[in-house]
């Protein structure tokens, strides 16, 4: 089985004449998106006449949680400080900016900038909790020590 003149790649029957040659182990040449990465199809760079462009999307805004962790934070510093006898003061304080940090960020949430509105309610509560209510009650425990006294 000597040919004189085989297909592509030196196997298999000489070509016919009107049949594509088939190869051995080659891709037809007329395939187009086989072989180098730098030989696929070409893409036009802009839709064609007649079709709106369809504008892309950018990315997505990240949810600012900071303001609404932060009066969480600084609340439950600010009750622990109110709890101690020495470090009331402290506590007011960081009670107070527990309010604003939490007020703000629960504000955040509502507009859908932020995404924790449970820690910035918590921040709020435990801010006034540390600013008014443990205080006050500090306050009352300290009368009634003096009147029995």
């Amino acid at each position: 089985m000597s040919h004189t003149n085989p297909g592509p790649g030196g196997y298999g029957p000489p070509p016919q004449p009107g049949q594509p040659p088939a190869g051995g182990y080659a891709y037809p040449q007329s395939a187009p998106g086989y072989g180098h990465p730098g030989q696929g199809p070409s893409y036009p760079a802009a839709p064609p006449v007649g079709y709106p462009q369809v504008p892309g999307y950018g990315m997505p805004m990240q949810p600012s949680n900071g303001l609404g962790t932060s009066g969480l934070v600084l609340g439950i510093i600010g009750v622990v400080c109110s709890l101690t006898f020495f470090l009331w003061f402290f506590g007011v304080v960081l009670g107070i900016l527990a309010i604003i940090f939490g007020a703000v960020g629960r504000g955040r949430a509502n507009r859908g900038e932020a995404t924790n509105k449970g820690a910035a309610t918590a921040g709020l509560v435990l801010g006034i909790t540390a600013t008014v209510i443990l205080p006050l009650l500090g306050f009352l425990a300290f009368a009634s020590l003096m009147s029995v006294a």
